[in-house]
């Protein structure tokens, strides 16, 4: 089974184990079923939910077994893991035992490309996925190319290569769990967008971290994509088994060197996909054509478009798909204007790199922090953006270790500390950063922490905050 294109029937009466009743778990699983596989889904949890979900795979002729993930269930001769299952699970030391292989649903989409299988432009990073993914989408739909944005963005990947859709290219997001998970992978092109910590109780190490990160250039075939001015995924370049004639290409902020994409005097350009590119530059699109034009949504751009014209696309296609894009909810999203503030949303700023790269879009904030710091620590993202705070208000678990943090680097900011978890404590929060703010400022929600401490999940801790901001009484009312 291991590591190489397979036929669809080469699944068939295979015993396979499926880790996680999630969405990728119940997308894999049905799709190895349909093949013919002999399939048992394992989950740790039992509740209402999973049990109705495991329900409806019974009802299909899967097996589910709820409540004991641990044990290797008899006669198994593959699992395909659910992404975010930690290398170290007793399921997956049983395996390894028992001399079985576990991988993930990216790898099985991948093993299964028929003949003529649409190539992959792959993004991963610690931040920005998304919405460089989607962004590569909607350039490349400009361009005429039929393309979906899949992998961990929503749509699992196994159910796009199985369906009968004649795509042209696809833009595929994937995290480091997945990419950990996924050893046969090979892109046409790939872009690492960044690296800093984050999941490191997942992978053990910042090294081990970067090191799955890099497995997306692993057999490249045209670009490598990376951050000029982050050089630790240049790194991870350099150290990539590509194949012959793959290029190196770096994006920046600051105006382009050769085989870059960079930014003249308000353009995006390219001296990357161009002839003669010691002399000449080619125009792609303007800074104003990105929405918003925070620095990091720029340097999301310039990746998405490095990727399209390793494809082949046209410039005018990117700046057609970059105008037509519009971000996702929770995402540096303008929610309103109350008595000249600015409050934004970027509830997805769930660690410190996403919350640093959201404070430098604005000269003066309010800033609403806190949740589950998962392990981070905050003394370089307050040094590095104490001059623009006007004032903090810190909520969740882990805000006395951003309120420490403010003591240290920026003791002359107001900071409120809000000691409640209830379900008041969003409008509570919202109501003293706009005490705090006057006109001109921006109140921005950029956590830095995850959300599940008083949250079912980022989106809603946005939403909680968008209604709050609502709420905010006005003499010269809020401008949606």
């Amino acid at each position: 089974m291991a590591g190489h294109q397979m036929t669809l029937s080469d699944f068939a009466d295979q015993q396979i184990t499926v880790a996680g009743l999630g969405v990728s778990g119940v997308s894999a699983a049905r799709a190895l079923a349909g093949l013919g596989a002999r399939v048992t889904v394992v989950d740790g949890g039992d509740s209402p939910a999973l049990r109705e979900r495991a329900a409806r795979l019974e009802a299909e002729g899967i097996t589910v077994r709820l409540a004991d993930a641990e044990t290797l269930p008899e006669g198994t001769q593959l699992i395909v893991t659910s992404p975010g299952w930690r290398p170290d699970s007793p399921l997956f030391a049983a395996a390894a035992e028992a001399g079985v292989d576990v991988v993930g649903d990216v790898e099985i989409a991948w093993r299964l490309r028929g003949e003529g299988a649409p190539p992959w432009l792959a993004v991963t990073g610690t931040n920005g996925k998304t919405t460089t993914v989607q962004m590569l989408a909607a350039i490349l739909e400009a361009a005429g190319l039929r393309t979906a944005a899949v992998g961990n963005i929503g749509t699992p990947i196994i159910d796009v290569v199985l369906s009968q859709e004649p795509y042209d290219v696809l833009a595929v997001e994937l995290s480091s769990y997945q990419l950990h998970w996924a050893p046969s992978l090979r892109a046409h092109s790939a872009a690492v967008l960044n690296l800093a910590p984050d999941h490191l109780d997942w992978h053990g190490s910042m090294r081990a971290y970067a090191a799955d990160k890099g497995r997306i250039y692993e057999g490249n075939q045209v670009a490598c994509v990376y951050n000029a001015t982050d050089p630790a995924t240049e790194r991870l370049v350099e150290r990539a088994d590509v194949e012959e004639g793959c290029r190196a290409i770096g994006f920046t902020l600051g105006p382009p060197g050769l085989s870059e994409l960079g930014v003249v005097d308000g353009i995006l350009v390219d001296r990357a996909f161009v002839a003669d590119r010691q002399r000449n530059a080619q125009e792609l699109a303007e800074v104003s054509d990105i929405s918003p034009a925070a620095p990091h949504n720029i340097a999301n751009a310039l990746a998405a478009a490095a990727l399209a014209r390793a494809f082949g696309v046209e410039p005018r296609a990117v700046r057609d798909g970059l105008r037509a894009f519009r971000p996702d909810a929770h995402r540096i999203a303008h929610v309103a204007d109350v008595d000249g503030v600015a409050y934004v949303d970027d509830s997805k700023a769930t660690n410190t790199h996403a919350a640093e790269a959201s404070l430098a879009a604005y000269e003066s904030i309010v800033w609403i922090a806190g949740g589950l710091a998962k392990g981070a620590t905050f003394d370089e993202l307050v040094a590095r953006s104490a001059k623009r705070l006007r004032g903090a208000v810190l909520i969740g678990a882990d805000r006395a270790l951003i309120r420490e943090a403010l003591a240290r680097h920026a003791p002359d900011v107001p900071v409120v500390d809000l000691d409640r978890t209830d379900t008041g404590a969003m409008a509570a929060a919202v109501q003293e950063a706009a005490r705090l703010a006057g006109p001109g400022d921006t109140v921005l929600m950029a956590p830095a922490c995850a959300s599940m401490d008083m949250f079912t999940n980022y989106g809603e801790r946005g939403e909680a905050f968008a209604q709050a901001v609502r709420e905010l009484p006005s003499g010269r009312g809020a401008q949606q």
